[in-house]
Order: structure tokens, then sequence, then C-alpha cells
């Protein structure tokens, strides 16, 4: 058994917040209240001050596994994500080869089934991600896929993706969609405006962002298959997604990341490859419309696009550099200081943003804390500072690295068994 003791439980979908005990037994959460008549061995974690949630879950993920191990696997991403706070995470299925068949699907399953950390995965919409011919959606979703996507890739024939859609709907399954059309990009990652001059390179325009988003939200609502709108960059794309979620909020989803309701292409400037990423980091007044997308429920989800590289390769010239930042580490930190403490959302919204409405809209256990639930649980000080860095990820491409963030996971802990735990 294990009790965790004086500790402020936040349940989002019960929208419970208070002073409570947790108690557990065989990895299941057993009561949720005042407990010092417990019988028996027991271990006791002393949350006084600290908040206990539901374990994070992040549905986008890379950890480069198989293929590029060099930057991430998954042994080592699992272990960035526990750091973290996460208690589940759903893999991006951009490898080599790609999780475009059932034999690769079942590697990245069974592999992380060798960890500790909840992990789920997406397989690839079109087989080798050639945008060409959709896979086996029934075989793989048959063999454990969670969702469909190409992320990375954005998927530019029409008629493709409908099919793909009606197939998603068929599963009752999301597709996720990087929204960037590469026909209006001339040196992806950096936005075009202030950071492309800087550079004196073509950059990628707000509507390659806007164009695609546009387009896929019509096949959404024609269809009626659930979709993710991912790592949404700007405003116009958030007002996009404001006003088809007002045709029908049960099947249209947004992700953002924490570095685009954080930093603006200001950012790409001061730190170079290191915030160079896709869809690129734009301006502040992208930022500020994402941020209150997260306030009016628009967007529903914080996913951090985790994306490992090696220092060699972050090291290149702007143009030749690969985009993505790590973000598992760094993820609760940067919610709790950029947006709870900035008075932006409450805590419990934050968590429901990083818990309990991933859960929902990938259908997974988790994002509650509930008896006779699983115990997925973190435990964290929402007031404790920490300087970003030191991390467990194999990888260390971030613009965060060195700063003081607030915010600091103490415990996590899955199905019952802690798995990480702060160094004293």
């Amino acid at each position: 058994m294990l009790l965790i003791k004086n500790g402020t439980v936040i349940d989002p979908r019960s929208d419970f917040c208070g002073r409570a005990d947790v108690l557990i037994n065989n990895g299941r959460v057993v009561k949720i209240g005042e407990c010092n008549d417990v019988n028996g061995e027991c271990e006791i974690i002393d949350a006084e001050g600290m908040t206990v949630a539901p374990g994070l879950i992040d549905v986008h993920v890379h950890f480069r596994d198989p293929g590029f191990t060099y930057k991430e696997d998954i042994y080592t991403g699992a272990k960035a994500a526990l750091k973290g706070g996460f208690t589940s995470v759903v893999l991006m299925a951009n490898t080599k080869p790609p999780v475009d068949n059932v034999e690769t699907l079942k590697y990245v399953l069974k592999k992380g089934q060798e960890t500790d950390l909840n992990i789920y995965t997406c397989a690839n919409v079109t087989k080798g991600m050639r945008g060409a011919e959709l896979t086996d959606m029934d075989a793989l979703f048959g063999a454990g896929a969670v969702g469909f996507t190409d992320d990375g890739v954005p998927i530019t024939d029409e008629n493709l993706l409908r099919a793909a859609l009606k197939k998603a709907k068929e599963l009752n399954v999301p597709i996720s969609l990087h929204e960037e059309n590469p026909k209006l990009i001339e040196n992806n990652g950096v936005n075009r405006g202030k950071a492309s001059e800087f550079y004196n390179i073509g950059g990628s325009p707000s509507e390659a962002e806007i164009d695609m988003i546009a387009r896929d939200l019509r096949l959404a609502l024609e269809t009626g298959a659930s979709m993710d709108i991912q790592h949404i960059s700007t405003k116009e794309g958030v007002e996009l997604v404001r006003r088809a979620k007002r045709e029908n909020p049960d099947i249209i989803h947004a992700e953002a990341t924490p570095h685009h309701f954080t930093l603006t292409e200001d950012a790409v400037i001061k730190h170079g490859t290191l915030a160079k990423m896709n869809p690129p980091l734009r301006t502040e007044g992208d930022r500020l419309a994402i941020i209150d997308g997260l306030k009016d429920g628009t967007i529903d989800m914080i996913a951090t696009d985790h994306a490992p590289h090696s220092a060699e390769e972050k090291a290149r010239g702007i143009t030749e550099a690969p985009s993505g930042i790590i973000g598992l580490e760094t993820a609760l930190a940067l919610g709790v200081t950029s947006l709870v403490k900035e008075g932006h959302i409450t805590l419990t919204e934050l968590i429901r943003l990083m818990s309990s409405n991933p859960a929902e809209v990938y259908n997974l256990d988790g994002g509650q804390i509930k008896a006779g639930e699983r115990a997925d649980i973190v435990i964290f000080n929402a007031d404790e500072k920490h300087t970003a860095g030191n991390y467990a990820s194999k990888s260390s491409n971030s613009p965060f690295t060195g700063m003081t963030l607030t915010g600091t996971v103490h415990y996590t802990i899955v199905g019952g068994k802690i798995c990480y735990k702060k160094e004293l």
C-alpha cells in the first residue's frame, strides 16, 4: 500500500480541489479523504505544501525509436517523461522505418512495456509518410494504435485525407495533423518576419499554417471525424479552430506547446537553432492568442512535441539544423510559470489541459484521481523554483536551459509504483 498524506488533491474531471489523503493498493486508488486507520505495511509520502494531481499525459512526443536512437530512445524518453511528471505518452510515427506497418508498431509497444511509463503510439496515415497511399488503418488499430498521424509532413492530398478521416471516424480514433503548407515555405523553422529578416532567409509565413488548418477543419466537419490540430502557432489558426469548435465541439481539438505560449520569434534571434522548430515561434500577438485559446477552451490540450536532436545537429547553421526542442522535463513548470503564475488559468485548468483532456481525446486510461481507477499520479510543488537543465533525456536541445522556472515535480507514480522521486 501507498499513502499520500497532507497534499492538495486536484481532480479536474470531478472538479475536486482540496486537502485530502490518497490511499493506493494493488496499483489502484482505494480512498480519497482522511486516512488514519490504515492497517498493514504502508509506504507514506508526506505531500505537505504540494499538489497531488492525475499523472500528466502528453499526446505528442518523439522518442526517435526505431532509427534515430542517437537522439533519444524509448528507455531514455520514458525517464525524461517520468521526471517531468508524465505517466502516459503517445508517440509520433515518423521513425525509421515509420510506424506504417504492424511489425514496427508492435516493436514500439513491446519496448514501451519494458519501461515504467504508459507508452502508446500513433500509426501513420500514409505509407512511408509519402502522402500517396493510405496505410492499413484497420490492422494498425487492431494492433494497438491509438490514433493516426504523418506528423512532420502535412497531408496535401485532400481526397486521401478525406478517406483517412472517414476510416478514423469508423474506428473512433483521432487523426492528428501537422499544419504547414510546404508550397508557401522557403526555409522552415523560422517565422517569416523579424526572425527571417535577421537571418536573411525566406522563413515560414503564418499563411502556411492558416491555409492547411482551414482546409482540414472543413474536412473534419464534413466527415465528422475527430481531428487534433497539432502545435498551433498563429492567431488566425486559433480563431479558425474556435469557429469550427462552435459547430462541433465533440470532434474539433487542438494542441498548444509550452514553447508557443511562452516564447516568440525573438527567441530564435537570441538562441539560434535551439529555438528553431516547426511550426516556428511567431509574434507576441500570436503567443497571446494561443493563451486566449487555452483560456476559453478553443485549445483543449497542452502537448510538448518533445523533439530530441543531437548537439552536433543543432550546431549546424540556421537553415541546415533540424527543427525541434525537447520539452517533457520543462512542460509542467512552463505551464505553472507562464500561465498559472501570470493569472491566465488556474492550476486545475492547467491539469485539465495536461491530463484529463488528452485522456478523453485519445480514449486513454488516466486523467483522474478516483477510487477504483489506476493510480497514475504526479506530486509537485507549484511554488518551488528550479533551474531548467540536468535532463534525463538523451538530448539537451532547449532554449529554456538555465532559466529559473516555478513548479517542481517531486514524485511520479504509475500504477501505484513510485517511478520518479526528486533527489534531495
